[in-house]
């Protein structure tokens, strides 16, 4: 049977991988498909990005990152979304996880990120003048808690609540730095490229 207009304009995109294999729509389980569904009614979007597709491999992780992402990724929270993106950005630059970084620049950017601060998180600069105090402090202490948690101490806590931070904001902030610690290697682990969605944006390029 042909296909219908409305089934033609839903056709899923298969996303490249040049480590290992998704999980494609089209090749997916009922409960798999049910998974993307529910996604794709919960975030509005069309369609499935490629880290689901890898986290689909295994369908309870699957599961639980489609609420993580709802509840604590995407949402303002505490920090407020604009700084959970930026903080997204300048782990993933960290990490040198394309995928991630240019598809959280742009929702960055979309949180009114400048451009000048879409260079200091793509470039991995806390000390950049397009940032305000706060976020240079931030930044600090999501650098150092990348790169050698085990260094972090009671002053370094400090000098976030000196910074106007608040217990809560710090605790997010962890969170956030450490979920997308997570979130690059699962990326990098299985090849995906980037998305070039800064780019797409109006004025925007994958370079800031």
């Amino acid at each position: 049977m042909p296909s219908t207009k409305d089934e033609k304009d839903h056709q899923p995109i298969s996303t490249t991988s040049r480590n290992l294999p998704v999980v494609e729509e089209v090749n997916a389980s009922p409960k798999i498909q049910n998974l993307f569904e529910q996604f794709r009614v919960s975030f509005g979007r069309a369609e499935v990005p490629g880290i689901l597709k890898c986290f689909a491999t295994h369908p309870p992780l699957l599961e639980h990152m489609i609420g993580l992402a709802k509840d604590m990724v995407f949402s303002d929270g505490v920090l407020g979304r604009a700084n959970k993106e930026m903080i997204a950005t300048f782990v993933s630059a960290s990490n040198r996880c394309d995928y991630c970084a240019d598809s959280h620049a742009a929702a960055f950017a979309q949180c009114g990120g400048s451009t000048e601060q879409l260079k200091a998180a793509l470039s991995v600069d806390e000390n950049s003048s397009s940032l305000n105090e706060p976020q240079r402090s931030l930044l600090l202490f999501v650098r150092k808690l990348s790169n050698d948690s085990a260094a972090v101490q009671p002053s370094d806590i400090e000098m976030l609540r000196k910074a106007g931070w608040s217990e809560l904001q710090i605790a997010e902030t962890i969170h956030t730095t450490a979920l997308f610690a997570f979130f690059n290697r699962v990326v990098s682990g299985f090849g995906l490229p980037s998305q070039d969605l800064l780019g797409k944006l109006p004025g925007k390029t994958s370079n800031g």
